[in-house]
């Protein structure tokens, strides 16, 4: 069987919309950090379950998910009342577009996610092996109100002159009001962090979040000569379009 029971260890919830959640991990569970896995609960002896990325890393012995909740889903519903002590059942394979294999080496690393499109980041931010592979790793989130700036005490405790970390809210005031792929598109991204525009013979892109942004941006890059990474090879730019960040 591909799915198997796990125990809930941990649940933080970050704002009414969004909650991450800790499980114990199968001791054969293997991924490549910034992948996702289906992970579901059973309901009259029926799986209902959804594609998570991974925020916890390769390395660490548990799993970590971070989850927005749709009060009508028939899977966020129920998983956002979950307790410590209970159960999840979580595939065996994992998939993903957000690796650091699927982009090809580079100076800078920009990472650009709306609301819970973060969660793959996290685990490549939180992996050493993404800093040795550029001189600098940009995270811009964008998110409707500042609680659902998730992990934003972690990743501020860790920014610095390697990782770059903007946080952007679009329905509060707050510093910065404009979604992460408006910054990068207007240039306004690299003016404020004393960056030279982003170039796609030395820079590289990994995108997750909302439809509107992954099209957005997709269609931006291959505008401005940047190759997206698919079966043919690897480029310069990868999304995650595999799931839509807006789980049920």
């Amino acid at each position: 069987m591909p799915y198997s029971e796990q125990t809930v260890t941990a649940v933080r919830p970050w704002s009414d919309r969004t909650f991450s959640l800790t499980l114990t991990r199968p001791a054969d569970f293997v991924f490549a950090n910034g992948e996702f896995v289906t992970i579901g609960l059973k309901q009259e002896g029926k799986l209902i379950a959804r594609a998570y990325s991974i925020v916890s890393t390769q390395d660490d012995d548990h799993l970590e998910f971070l989850s927005i909740h749709v009060p009508d889903g028939p899977l966020t519903s129920r998983l956002v009342n979950i307790q410590p002590g209970d159960t999840v059942w979580v595939n065996s394979k994992t998939t993903g577009s957000l690796t650091l294999a699927h982009v090809l080496p580079g100076r800078n690393l920009y990472l650009l996610a709306t609301g819970t499109g973060l969660a793959p980041f996290m685990s490549m931010i939180r992996d050493p092996a993404t800093y040795a592979a550029h001189e600098k790793v940009i995270l811009v989130h964008t998110v409707r109100n500042e609680a659902e700036l998730a992990y934003r005490d972690e990743l501020e405790s860790i920014a610095g002159d390697k990782l770059r970390y903007v946080p952007t809210v679009t329905r509060e005031p707050f510093a910065h009001s404009d979604r992460c792929s408006d910054l990068f598109i207007s240039g306004e991204l690299f003016k404020e962090l004393d960056l030279p525009q982003a170039d796609p013979e030395l820079d590289r892109v990994l995108i997750c979040g909302n439809p509107d942004m992954n099209h957005q941006m997709t269609a931006y890059l291959r505008e401005n000569g940047w190759t997206m990474t698919n079966h043919r090879g690897i480029g310069n730019f990868s999304v995650e379009a595999a799931f839509v960040i807006q789980h049920t």
